[in-house]
């Protein structure tokens, strides 16, 4: 199935919106508890610098299959080319290699960008996203051990790190 790459427009508020509180209601992929609004995303959206931190859509069969984003990774100057990733699949697509496609163009647009490390902080009991970091070199690098509280239990966050320009 073809996949197109693009750039978020305001035009993908509500499916990426969408998707999002998906994760927060069913998955312990994001630490929110509660549904983000879409003014809330709205502003989210508008927070994105797309050539040094871009949020893209992955579209699939005319729909907006997915998204994935860098974000900058902490605020210090010595930070500055270090970025979070962050991945969401809509669970509909999942399994259709949207999450790949997305990874693959957003690595390369980090290089472009100049950016040396990307880290990506995946939630335990996760293996889908392990398996796609993995898959495009990212290692694990430390845990951080019942720092999140969902669904009832203490989480804890994996930290997977792909350095750029080794």
């Amino acid at each position: 199935m073809n996949i197109q790459i693009r750039h978020a427009e305001a035009k993908d508020l509500i499916s990426l919106t969408a998707i999002y509180n998906h994760a927060v209601t069913h998955t312990t992929a994001t630490f929110d508890l509660e549904e983000q609004t879409l003014e809330q995303r709205k502003k989210w959206i508008e927070s994105f610098n797309f050539d040094t931190y871009p949020l893209l859509v992955a579209e699939m069969e005319g729909a907006v299959a997915g998204y994935a984003c860098l974000s900058p990774y902490r605020s210090k100057p010595a930070y500055a080319r270090t970025v979070e990733l962050s991945v969401y699949v809509d669970p509909a697509f999942q399994g259709k290699g949207v999450g790949s496609a997305l990874m693959a163009d957003l690595l390369e647009r980090a290089r472009e960008a100049g950016h040396h490390a990307v880290l990506a902080g995946i939630t335990g009991g996760n293996g889908g996203s392990v398996r796609l970091h993995r898959r495009f070199g990212f290692r694990e690098v430390g845990c951080l051990q019942q720092v999140g509280w969902k669904f009832g239990a203490w989480q804890d966050v994996y930290f997977y790190q792909l350095t750029l320009d080794e």
